[in-house]
């Protein structure tokens, strides 16, 4: 591989994103770029709203008119994806495609890990950075979507929720 594959951003016909995100996947298969275009994503979210005092689930677009694309950029691949029909160009100056900064995969959520904690809701556990170092506390919720955790901390005589980020707490020895 000439170089690690980074996430870019197309943009699309309105409404056609689904429709090139297939297509881009099946040229994928027939041209055997499996290990340049990478995964193709449609961000999307669940959403439960209420129509005629009826609860429906509907599946939403997080951003309507993209699709995110972890790919390597070559001429070959540029190609490929901006001839997809529906596919009107990368997001970036015309003649090279900016990928995302990592940061703003973080943000987007995209290709993110799963993550394992050691600890579970009712554990107790040790604070280990931040103003409140070295307390302890009781996990209450566990965020794993978002990266944080809630623990009831004893101050005052009183349990306080605390939200921190999981690299914040550790298990605590018996």
């Amino acid at each position: 591989m000439p170089e690690e594959a980074k996430w870019y951003i197309v943009h699309t016909y309105s409404g056609y994103e689904n429709k090139v995100a297939s297509n881009l996947e099946k040229t994928i298969e027939n041209r055997g770029l499996g290990e340049l275009i990478q995964e193709v994503i449609v961000p999307t979210e669940t959403v439960t709203e209420m129509k005629d005092n009826k609860k429906r689930t509907v599946e939403r677009k997080i951003f309507p008119g993209y699709v995110i694309i972890k790919m390597v950029l070559t001429d070959e691949t540029w190609y490929v994806v901006r001839n997809i029909r529906g596919c009107t160009g990368f997001v970036g100056p015309s003649s090279k495609p900016v990928p995302l900064k990592d940061e703003e995969v973080r943000r987007f959520g995209i290709g993110r890990n799963s993550v394992e904690v050691p600890y579970e809701i009712g554990d107790t556990v040790v604070i280990t950075e931040g103003p409140l170092e070295n307390n302890t506390g009781t996990v209450e919720v566990i965020d794993i979507e978002n990266n944080y955790v809630r623990v009831l901390v004893n101050m005052f005589g009183r349990s306080t929720p605390v939200e921190l980020e999981m690299s914040q707490v550790e298990l605590a020895d018996d």
